[in-house]
C-alpha cells in the first residue's frame, strides 16, 4: 500500500511540475495552456503510459470542486468599479443569452445530426457556458477596454449557475415530472437564492475577517477561500445555485478592505492554477482517444453552429435588451461574440449525462472534447489579432501589477503599469501635466532599459514604461485621467475628455 502511494505521489508531482513548466512554453508558442494540460492527461492515459481511468462520477465531483475554486478566484479578483456598469449585460448574457444559445444549437443539432430534441438541447446546454478559466487566463494578458473585459469575466463567472441546472434537468433519464413553467420557476428560485446566500456569506465573512484578529497572517487566505466554499455548500444544501453563491461571495470579499488582501489574492490564484491543472489533466485521462475520430464531424457541426449562429445571436439579443449593451458598437459586440471561449467547463458538464448513463452521453462527451480542443486553439490564438482588426485594443490602458509588499497593503495602495505606445498622446506630456489625482504618483520611468525617478518637468516619450503607485480611493480617477490624456493630450479637460471607458 505504501509503495502504491509513493508511486502515485511521484506521478502526481511530476505531472504538476511539467504542467507548471508548460505554462511558460505555451505562452511563448501562443498555445492555450489548457490544451497542454489535456494533452498531458491523454499522454499518461490508456493510449499513452497506460493509466486507465474511466470514473465519470469521480471526474464530475472533482471537476465541480475545481470549478468552485476557479470561480472563487475570478470573483475575488474582480473590481466592483468596473463590474458594476456591465452587471446588467453580463447577467443577461448569463441567463437569456444562455437560453438563446441552447435553442439555436438544439435546432441545428436536431435537424442536421438527426438527434432527438432532448439530446439536441443537451448539446446546446453543455456548450452554452463560457469557461471561466479560459476567459480569465486569456483576457488578462490582452490590452482591452476594462468594461469589455469585465463583461466577459462576469458572464463566465455567472453563467455556470443556470447551465448546470439545465444540464442536470435535461440529463434526467426518468424525464421531466413537472410542467415546463414549474422547472422555469425552480431555476429562477435557485438563482435568486444562490445570489442571496452569496451576498450573506460575503458580507458576514468580510466583517469577520476584519474583526477576527487571527493569530497568524497565513490564516487569512485560508479563511477567505473557506468562505467561498461555504457559500457553495450553503447554496447546495438550500437547493440553490452554489456556483452563483461562490461568485457573489468572492466579489464581496475581494472588494472589501481585508487584512492581508494581497496574500489572499495570491493564495487564491495559486489554488486556481492547481485546480485548472488537475481538472484538465483529469479530463484528458477520462477521454478515449480511439473514439475521437468518430466525433470529429458532430463536433464541427455543433462548433460552427455555436460560433457562427448561437453566440452572435445571444450577444445581439442581450445587448439589445440592456442599456450598457446598447452603448456597445458593432465592433465590441463582434468581439464579445468571438471571445466566448469554451474550455474545461463544457467537458465537465458533459460528465453529468455520462455519469447518469443518459442516452447518447458517450457521443456527446467525445464531441464536446474534440470541439473544445479545435475551437479553443482557433479562438484563443486569434483573440489579439481580431481585437486589433476591430480597433478595440487599448494599448494605453493601465494594468495592475501584483506586488507582495506590507506597506502597500497597510496603505491600501495599488501599483499600475502603463506603456506609451506609438500614437499615444501621452508622448510629449510632462509629468506635472498629467494632473493625476491626489494619492497617485508616477514613481518610476523605464526608458531604453534604464530606469529613473521622474521629476515634474520630465517629458514622456514613446516607448516609456511608467510605474504608478495609487491609493485604492484614487485608482479609478487616475486610470480615467491617464486614459483621457492618452486620447486627447495635455488639453484633454479643455476638450471635455473625461477618460471614461467608452466600450
Amino acid at each position: 500500500m505504501t509503495a502504491g502511494l509513493d508511486f502515485a505521489l511521484l506521478i502526481g508531482a511530476a505531472v504538476l511540475l511539467v504542467a507548471v513548466a508548460a505554462v511558460r512554453v505555451s505562452s511563448r508558442l501562443g498555445v492555450p495552456s489548457l490544451l497542454v494540460y489535456l494533452l498531458i492527461g491523454m499522454v499518461i492515459g490508456e493510449a499513452g503510459l497506460g493509466i486507465r481511468f474511466d470514473d465519470a462520477e469521480l471526474t464530475r465531483t472533482l471537476g465541480f470542486c475545481a470549478l468552485i475554486m476557479i470561480i472563487a478566484e475570478g470573483g475575488l479578483t474582480a473590481r466592483w468599479s468596473t463590474l458594476r456598469p456591465v452587471l446588467g449585460l453580463s447577467a443577461t448574457l448569463a441567463t437569456l443569452g444562455v437560453a438563446v444559445s441552447i435553442a439555436v444549437v438544439g435546432v441545428v443539432v436536431h435537424f442536421v445530426l438527426d438527434l432527438d430534441w432532448r439530446l439536441a438541447l443537451l448539446y446546446g446546454a453543455v456548450l452554452s457556458s463560457t469557461d471561466a478559466a479560459a476567459v480569465f487566463a486569456t483576457l488578462r494578458v490582452l490590452r482591452l477596454p476594462p468594461r469589455l473585459v469585465a463583461t466577459l469575466e462576469a458572464e463566465s463567472g455567472m453563467n455556470d449557475a443556470p447551465v448546470v441546472l439545465l444540464v442536470v434537468l435535461l440529463s434526467a433519464t426518468a424525464g421531466m415530472t413537472h410542467p415546463w413553467w414549474y422547472e422555469l420557476l425552480l431555476v429562477g428560485y435557485e438563482l435568486a437564492a444562490g445570489a442571496a446566500i452569496g451576498l450573506t456569506v460575503g458580507m458576514v465573512g468580510r466583517w469577520l475577517l476584519r474583526n477576527a484578529a487571527l493569530p497568524s497572517a497565513g490564516l487569512y487566505p485560508i479563511a477567505a477561500v473557506g468562505l467561498t466554499f461555504l457559500a457553495y455548500a450553503a447554496g447546495a444544501v438550500a437547493h440553490a445555485s452554489g456556483f452563483l453563491a461562490v461568485y457573489v461571495a468572492g466579489v464581496l470579499l475581494g472588494n472589501g478592505r481585508l487584512p492581508h488582501r494581497r496574500a489572499i489574492l495570491g493564495f487564491a490564484d495559486g489554488l486556481a492554477w492547481v485546480a485548472q491543472i488537475g481538472l484538465f489533466v483529469l479530463l484528458g485521462l477520462l477521454v478515449s482517444p480511439d473514439r475521437l475520430g468518430r466525433a470529429l464531424v458532430p463536433a464541427l457541426v455543433v462548433g460552427f453552429a455555436l460560433v457562427l449562429l448561437a453566440r452572435p445571436l445571444s450577444v445581439w439579443v442581450s445587448a439589445l435588451l440592456t442599456r450598457s449593451g446598447r452603448r456597445l458598437g458593432w465592433r465590441a459586440q463582434t468581439f464579445l461574440s468571438w471571445a466566448g471561449l469554451r474550455g474545461a467547463v463544457p467537458i465537465v458538464l458533459a460528465t453529468i449525462p455520462l455519469s447518469s448513463s443518459a442516452p447518447g452521453a458517450e457521443g456527446l462527451f467525445d464531441a464536446v472534447f474534440v470541439l473544445v480542443i479545435i475551437f479553443t486553439l482557433v479562438q484563443a490564438g486569434t483573440l489579439a489579432p481580431v481585437a486589433r482588426r476591430l480597433g478595440i485594443t487599448a494599448p494605453a490602458e493601465a494594468v495592475e501589477i501584483h506586488v507582495e509588499a506590507a506597506p502597500l497593503e497597510r496603505m491600501h495602495a495599488d501599483v499600475l503599469q502603463i506603456e506609451i505606445e506609438p500614437g499615444s498622446r501621452l508622448a510629449g506630456v510632462h509629468i506635472d501635466e498629467l494632473r493625476l489625482p491626489a494619492g497617485a504618483v508616477v514613481t518610476l520611468v523605464v526608458r531604453g532599459g534604464a530606469g529613473f525617478v521622474p521629476g515634474p518637468d520630465t517629458r514622456l516619450r514613446t516607448g516609456d514604461d511608467l510605474l504608478i503607485v495609487t491609493t485604492a480611493a484614487a485608482r479609478d480617477l487616475a486610470e480615467r485621467r491617464l486614459r483621457a490624456v492618452s486620447r486627447r493630450g495635455r488639453l484633454a479637460r479643455w476638450f471635455g475628455e473625461e477618460g471614461h471607458d467608452q466600450r
